[in-house]
C-alpha cells in the first residue's frame, strides 16, 4: 500500500556517515517521516542511505528505486522498506519522479544535476501530477538556478536552509498556500 504522500529525495551517493552532507540527508529523512510522509530515493548509499536511515529510525516508510544497470552497486541499502527495480537509468528517474508528491534535491554531481534538470522541466511544463517546484536544500545549486531562472525558463526551484524549512514549504504547498518563486 502506497502512503498518502511521498517526498522524493535526490542527492549524491558519495557522502559517508559523519560527513555534513550525510547528516543533512539523515535529518531530512527523519523530518519527512516525522511529518507522516514516505521517503523515496535511489536506494543506494550516500545521501540515499542517510535519508532512508533517518526516515526508518523515525518510524517512516522508505522506497528505494534501484536499477539493474547499476548492478555493481549491489542491492538497496538496509534502510529501504520497499524496493522498486528498474532496467535502466531513464526508467529509474521516471519512477523516482512518478512516485514523488514533492521533490527535494541535495548537493550532488552530474547525475543529481540531471535529476534536478528533469524535475524542474517537468514541473515547469506541468507534466507531473503534482507540480510543486523542486526544493533545493542549501545554496549548492544557487548559481545554476539563478542563471537558468534569469532566462525566464519556468518555475524556479525553492532554496531552503534546513530540512525543517523544506517540510514547511511542502506543507504550505499541500495546504494550498502560495508557493513563492526563489528564496535565498
Amino acid at each position: 500500500m502506497r502512503p498518502r504522500r511521498t517526498v522524493t529525495i535526490f542527492g549524491s551517493s558519495r557522502p559517508v556517515p559523519d560527513s555534513p552532507a550525510y547528516q543533512a540527508a539523515y535529518e531530512l529523512g527523519r523530518t519527512v517521516a516525522e511529518a507522516g510522509w514516505a521517503v523515496c530515493n535511489g536506494g543506494y548509499g550516500g545521501t540515499m542511505e542517510a535519508s532512508a536511515r533517518g526516515a526508518r529510525e523515525a518510524g517512516g516508510h522508505t522506497i528505494g528505486v534501484t536499477c539493474t544497470a547499476l548492478g555493481r552497486r549491489g542491492g538497496p541499502n538496509r534502510f529501504i522498506c520497499e524496493e522498486v527495480t528498474t532496467l535502466d537509468l531513464f526508467v529509474r528517474l521516471q519512477e523516482l519522479i512518478r512516485r514523488g508528491d514533492a521533490y527535494v534535491i541535495l548537493p550532488g554531481g552530474t547525475g543529481t544535476l540531471a535529476e534536478l534538470g528533469l524535475v524542474w522541466e517537468l514541473v515547469s511544463k506541468r507534466m507531473v501530477l503534482r507540480p510543486l517546484p523542486p526544493i533545493l536544500l542549501g545554496d549548492y545549486w544557487w548559481g545554476v538556478v539563478q542563471s537558468v531562472h534569469e532566462l525566464g525558463d519556468g518555475v524556479a526551484p525553492i532554496v531552503v536552509a534546513s530540512p525543517s524549512d523544506a517540510i514547511s514549504r511542502i506543507r504550505a504547498a499541500w495546504a494550498g498556500d502560495e508557493y513563492p518563486s526563489v528564496t535565498a
